[in-house]
C-alpha cells in the first residue's frame, strides 16, 4: 500500500515546529519514529496533509532531574537508547519494563517513548485497509452510529494499547504538553480519556513535550507485566502497572493499573483498597484478584472474548501484588 500524498515539514526548533501546528491544526500529524503513524497512513485511517517532523529536535531527547524531585524524560528520546539506561532503570524499573515489552528490536530502534505515551487506540474492525473497512456498515470512528465491537453501544470502544500508560499513571507521572505561546503539566491519570476516538486531551495543535516521573515512586516497589500472544509483535491482550508505598505502618498508597483492555488505563481502587487494609497477605491478595473482577465496567469483545478479560485481569492483579510482596520481603518492609 503507498502513502498518501501529503506535505513533509521539518522544523530545526520546538518553537518553529509549534508554530507550524498552530497555524495546521487538525491538517497535521507529528511524525517521530513513524512506526504506528505511517501504517495507519498506508490503510487510509489517518491521511494528514502535513507531517511535521520532530525526530531531531534537540529539545526532546534529553533526560535530566529538576529540583521538585522529578526525572523529566524528553518525548523524543528513543526506546532503545531508554531500555539500556541504567540510572533510569535503577530508579523507575517498572516503567523501564514497560519500555523493553514495547513491539521488536527493530520498532524500539525506531520509536520514541512519545510515540507510544500518545499511541492511537486500535479495534480490529478499524485497523484495516479501507476496501477492508467500506465492506461494512460504518462504525462510529468513520462517522457512522454503529460499534462492531460492542452492538448498541453510543461510543467508539476502540482500545488504548500503550504499554507505557498504565505505568505513568500508577507511578503519579505528570505529561508537558505544549502548544504555541502554552507549556501545561498534566498528570497522567488525567491526559487519558474514555473514548476510543479521542483517547487523550492532547490537541491537533499541541504536542508531548516530556514525561516527568517522581523519584520517589519507583525503585524497588512496583512492578509491569504484559501478557501477549506473541511476544516482541503484538499489542497485549492485557497488561498491569502496580505500586506501594511502604513504611511502618503497612502498605500504603497502592496503585493497580490495566492497561490494554479499555480505552484508556483502568485504575482498580477497590482491590487496591483491599491491599492497603489489609497488606500483602496472601488471603488479601486473593481477595483483591476477584475484585478487580467486578471493577472493569462494560468490557469489549476486542481481540478476545469479555469473559476472558475478566478473568485475565483478576490473574494479572494476584501476580503483579505477588511481586510486590516478594520485593517488599527482599528489603525488609511491611510483614506480609
Amino acid at each position: 500500500m503507498r502513502l498518501p500524498r501529503f506535505e513533509y515539514v521539518r522544523p530545526q526548533a520546538l518553537e518553529e515546529a509549534l508554530s507550524v501546528l498552530a497555524q495546521s491544526g487538525s491538517r497535521a500529524k507529528i511524525l517521530a519514529g513513524g512506526t504506528d503513524l505511517l501504517v495507519n497512513m498506508k490503510q487510509r485511517t489517518v491521511c494528514p496533509e502535513v507531517l511535521v517532523s520532530i525526530k531531531t529536535l534537540s529539545e526532546l531527547l534529553m533526560v535530566s532531574s529538576d529540583a521538585q524531585g522529578f526525572t523529566a524524560i524528553g518525548s523524543g528520546a528513543n526506546l532503545t537508547d531508554l531500555a539500556a539506561n541504567a540510572g533510569i532503570a535503577e530508579k523507575f524499573p517498572a516503567f523501564i519494563q514497560a519500555v523493553r515489552a514495547i513491539a521488536s528490536k527493530h520498532i524500539r530502534n525506531m520509536a520514541c517513548i512519545g510515540g507510544n505515551v500518545c499511541l492511537d487506540t486500535r479495534c480490529w474492525y478499524y485497523n484495516q485497509s479501507k476496501l477492508w473497512r467500506d465492506a461494512r456498515e460504518r462504525c462510529h470512528r468513520t462517522g457512522g452510529s454503529v460499534c462492531h465491537a460492542i452492538k448498541g453501544a453510543a461510543r467508539c470502544h476502540a482500545i488504548n494499547s500503550s504499554d507505557t500508560a498504565p505505568v505513568l499513571v500508577a507511578l503519579d507521572a505528570k505529561i508537558s504538553v505544549m502548544k504555541k505561546g502554552e507549556n501545561r503539566l498534566i498528570p497522567a491519570r488525567q491526559f487519558y480519556c474514555d473514548d476510543g476516538i479521542r483517547n487523550t486531551i492532547l490537541e491537533p495543535s499541541a504536542i508531548v513535550t516530556a514525561i516527568h516521573l517522581p523519584d520517589g515512586n519507583g525503585a524497588g516497589r512496583s512492578a509491569f507485566i504484559k501478557l501477549s500472544m506473541r511476544r516482541g509483535i503484538d499489542f497485549a491482550l492485557c497488561s498491569i502497572a502496580a505500586r506501594a508505598n511502604i513504611n511502618g505502618a503497612g502498605v500504603t498508597d497502592v496503585r493497580l493499573v490495566l492497561g490494554s483492555i479499555a480505552s484508556m488505563p483502568i485504575v482498580l481502587e477497590k482491590a487496591a483498597q483491599v491491599i492497603m487494609e489489609a497488606g500483602l497477605t496472601q488471603s488479601a491478595i486473593e481477595k483483591a484478584g476477584e475484585v478487580a473482577r467486578t471493577e472493569l465496567g462494560i468490557i469489549t469483545n476486542l481481540f478476545t472474548s469479555a469473559g476472558y478479560k475478566r478473568q485475565l485481569a483478576g490473574v494479572l492483579v494476584k501476580q503483579a501484588l505477588n511481586e510486590l510482596k516478594g520485593k517488599t520481603a527482599k528489603r525488609g518492609g511491611a510483614k506480609a
